[in-house]
């Protein structure tokens, strides 16, 4: 006589809810929610894990194709231009592609990263940080085990501030861009890299140069 335990009946409200959360399929969604014993924040991050697990196959990939999304805020006063690559153009023209391309375009524009990773970060800048937190914690009289401690802390702030990747997503902070990038490649099955960006506000001069493209165009040679 079996003695299988019926499947868990999971109510269809609870899977429409983590697939606007997650952007995953039905499928994927039911089972982690009777993974999670229908608890959406667990099914969250069976999700997430699942999907950083794909993503970390993938990340070797060329991904050469893609998409320059672009986001105007504010009246015409800031916009943003950012280049994400994936491995074919047939993904790069998917809805689900182009909304990223978007949802991370709008998000440039509003909190303003400085840099698209942390490896990014120049060792000056770095440098230059951690003798702020230094001096601002030596300030405290705290111990040096401590003093070192809060530095780290705040280093890790700082890339958090200042780094695409590490930001959390404006609409969704819960989720960092990071995470969000690595959602997206477990559902479309490519890599995904944000490959650059350029942000424009009205009035600024310049920018951070990890933002700019690669190579500047060379001027013609003028007419002798």
């Amino acid at each position: 006589m079996s003695t299988q335990q019926p499947a868990m009946q999971i109510p269809a409200h609870l899977v429409k809810e983590l697939r606007e959360r997650t952007g995953a399929g039905f499928s994927d969604c039911r089972a982690a929610l009777v993974e999670a014993g229908a608890d959406v924040q667990k099914a969250i991050d069976i999700l997430r894990k699942k999907g950083q697990a794909a993503a970390a196959k993938k990340s070797q990939r060329e991904a050469s194709e893609g998409l320059v999304g672009s986001y105007i805020h504010a009246g015409g006063k800031i916009g943003v231009l950012v280049e994400i690559n994936c491995e074919s153009d047939f993904v790069a023209r998917t809805e689900r592609f182009q909304n990223l391309c978007h949802d991370i375009a709008m998000h440039i524009a509003a909190l303003d990263p400085r840099y698209v990773r942390r490896e990014e970060v120049t060792p000056e800048m770095l440098e230059k940080e951690r003798e702020i937190y230094s001096a601002q914690a030596r300030a405290t009289g705290k111990p040096e085990p401590v003093i070192e401690r809060i530095v780290t802390g705040k280093m890790e702030k700082f890339y958090e501030e200042n780094c695409l990747y590490e930001q959390h997503y404006i609409k969704d902070e819960s989720v960092t861009i990071g995470e969000m990038v690595k959602q997206a490649i477990a559902e479309l099955g490519e890599n995904i890299v944000i490959k650059r960006f350029s942000r424009f506000k009205v009035g600024e001069e310049g920018g951070p140069a990890s933002a700019l493209p690669e190579t500047a165009p060379v001027p013609a040679p003028a007419n002798s």
